[in-house]
């Protein structure tokens, strides 16, 4: 018996119309659905699916992630989901693990693929919609022109705020919580006037704020562009 294959599929930023035919397909064939669970997501990669796939029949199988920086206790809980997986796998099971926004970009999957690629088991990342890429569309700019470079800069490390300092454009991804923080950074560079964000991108609660002296309340996913 064969084992099963693990696809990372990007259920992009929130949109479920953002969902990729290919993400759609991938997803209908697998009978096992593994759904990350974190403090900031919870459940919402499945319920985006929801909007755009029938589930009904489909095992759905939860994957607590850790919110911590202790580097140990992540890669020991990591190790415990792909056991998981693994479980799933050498039934012959092929799974789905549902990403928000791009599986390549800051994604749960990568930490697991890792591991269950080392172990013999065969991945494969389903590409999808990264939510600054909707970001940039809701608020009707480009994020690069001719030799103008990109930054993708992870906000909650406000140690990474120093690469404001860098040229070309600069997204600032799960800002939220480190909201007064990159508001100060921004203010002390001159670059309050060049920053607008979205929180929720896609969401039924979305806000799209090009003033960013009025975000004031640290939604978890507050997509910040800095353009210049």
């Amino acid at each position: 018996m064969r084992s099963g294959v693990l696809f990372g599929v990007s259920v992009g930023p929130g949109d479920p119309e953002l969902i990729t035919v290919k993400a759609i397909k991938t997803i209908e064939r697998c009978e096992v659905i593994a759904v990350p669970q974190t403090k900031g997501e919870n459940h919402l990669a499945l319920e985006i699916v929801r909007g755009a796939v029938n589930l009904k029949n489909k095992r759905i199988l939860e994957l607590p992630f850790l919110m911590v920086r202790d580097h140990k206790r992540l890669r020991e809980q990591h190790e415990k989901l792909a056991d998981l997986i693994a479980a799933e796998l050498e039934r012959g099971e092929d799974v789905a693990m549902l990403n928000l926004g791009d599986v390549s970009i800051y994604s749960t999957f990568s930490y697991l693929r890792d591991i269950l690629e080392q172990r013999g088991f065969a991945c494969e990342a389903i590409a999808g919609v990264p939510s600054f890429c909707a970001v940039a569309a809701k608020l009707g700019v480009s994020l690069t022109r001719a030799h103008r470079p990109v930054h993708i800069i992870p906000a909650g490390y406000t140690e990474t705020l120093e690469t404001l300092d860098l040229p070309g454009s600069k997204i600032l991804m799960k800002a939220g919580q480190a909201l007064p923080e990159v508001q100060a950074a921004l203010r002390a560079r001159g670059l309050m006037k060049k920053a607008a964000c979205v929180q929720n991108c896609g969401l039924a609660n979305e806000r799209v704020i090009t003033d960013m002296e009025m975000a004031e309340k640290a939604e978890y996913f507050t997509t910040i562009l800095v353009q210049e």
